[in-house]
């Protein structure tokens, strides 16, 4: 199988691996067990959404950072966005702000340094929620990451592939823990201190919306909010810096590998919501249909809020994933017996033909566990280099019609529904071999 291939002979070869799969994924046994995993899916759902309530937004607070927004658009407009660190004139704020970029600098080193972090500030600032939805979003980022080096996927891209891929995934991990750490640190040191620092935000590069949404939590403390907020500005924060990026749409996005996402599921977000000493794997999430959509990221993100925030079983369990495992980057952190991050000597999955392995959720009697490395094992730490200047407050409409609610998603538990998504990349494997064969 030639993974090297450009132009129209990749597209021609995505296009056979997407029949191919289709074709496979039809046959009664499969198609039998995608009609069971959704209709387990339906019931467990709708079993949780009896005991859900969804976090909510207050209207008048939603109108009270809203009223200032054309005055806001017109000041950013105008040259009155992001500032210098030197406007900073008290030492006390100074000295806070190099610690904090310090102290930001050093936990950007890798996916799992950035995935530590959140997590250590949730437990220090519970009504911080979006430091815990982000630490779920930044698993998922390092099992994506980790992925790209894995048992399935190096059977299907290419290196050059592997590599953009990983770079697209990497630059967004690392672009919006760049933006939002500081915020979280920087409302830590005011918590202590007994004082609203949400004025020193623009000299870390943070948009002029995050200063009145972060001052008017310092007085309400309305979570749902500053959630909603938070998810809008980072999803904008990536808009025009990798989704709207020539390098990535060009190396990435725009290529036909890419369209196999929606396919194989790849662009899943889910949330392990039982402990893994029970040997029982639960998953909670969603499927991110168009990532080049601005809306639908915003949307995705809310829906997933809602349902951590929103379903007390998913909540409870995953708090008690977080606390339990510590994130490396491989699935074995989740899902033990059926991925493992030890890789047998003399492996080469290139080379290799590759025989199925997962019937649903199990492993076919004999198999062996799908290689899944460690974040460390499989990628360098990569140098970050600083994000482009901006504020995406001009250039961007009115954000206002996000926060009218958090609506809970009807479909959520997709435990069985993620097993057959890791079968059609089997299938996938598979069809490509099959292919390769007739060549």
């Amino acid at each position: 199988m030639d993974l090297n291939q450009s132009g129209n002979g990749r597209q021609h070869f995505v296009d056979k691996l997407v029949a191919g799969v289709i074709k496979l994924f039809k046959l009664p046994a499969q198609t039998i067990q995608l009609i069971s995993a959704k209709r387990e899916a339906r019931t467990a759902s709708a079993r949780f959404a009896r005991t859900a309530h969804a976090p909510q937004l207050k209207a008048e607070s939603v109108h009270c950072i809203f009223e200032a927004w054309p005055r806001l658009k017109e000041q950013v407009t105008a040259g009155g966005g992001l500032t210098d660190e030197k406007v900073i004139g008290d030492e006390t704020q100074r000295n806070l702000f190099y610690r904090i970029k310090i102290e930001t600098e050093h936990a950007n080193r890798n996916n799992v340094t950035r995935t530590e972090a959140y997590r250590a500030v949730y437990f220090r600032c519970p009504e911080l929620h979006w430091a815990l939805f982000a630490h779920v979003i930044s698993r998922n980022g390092g099992w994506n990451m980790t992925d790209l080096q894995g048992e399935l996927l190096p059977r299907i891209l290419s290196p050059k592939q592997i590599e953009a891929n990983f770079e697209l995934l990497e630059r967004a991990n690392a672009l919006i823990f760049s933006d939002a750490y500081p915020q979280l640190l920087l409302y830590e040191a005011g918590k202590k201190a007994g004082r609203d620092y949400s004025h020193l935000l623009p000299q870390f590069g943070v948009s002029r919306f995050m200063v009145q949404v972060w001052a008017q939590f310092w007085r309400k403390k309305e979570s749902p909010l500053l959630t909603t907020a938070l998810i809008v500005n980072e999803q904008h924060f990536i808009e025009a810096r990798i989704v709207r990026n020539s390098h990535y749409k060009r190396n990435v996005l725009d290529q036909p590998e890419f369209q196999l996402q929606a396919i194989l599921q790849t662009n899943a977000v889910f949330m392990p919501y039982s402990a893994t000493v029970t040997g029982e794997m639960k998953l909670a999430g969603l499927v991110l249909e168009d990532f080049s959509s601005l809306e639908e990221r915003i949307e995705f993100g809310k829906r997933l809020y809602a349902l951590l925030y929103g379903v007390p079983e998913v909540y409870e369990g995953v708090l008690a994933f977080v606390r339990a495992v510590q994130h490396s980057g491989s699935r074995a952190d989740y899902a033990p017996h059926l991925f493992t991050a030890e890789r047998k000597p003399g492996d080469n999955r290139r080379r290799k033909s590759y025989k199925q392995r997962l019937r649903g959720c199990s492993l076919i009697g004999g198999a062996r566990p799908l290689y899944s490395p460690k974040l460390a094992e499989a990628w360098s730490d990569v140098l970050f280099e600083p994000a482009e200047p901006g504020d995406w407050v001009d250039w961007a409409d009115d954000v206002q019609h996000f926060f009218r609610d958090l609506p809970l998603p009807p479909v959520f538990e997709i435990t069985n529904e993620y097993c057959l998504g890791i079968n059609k990349i089997e299938l996938a494997v598979l069809a490509a071999e099959g292919i390769a064969d007739k060549k």
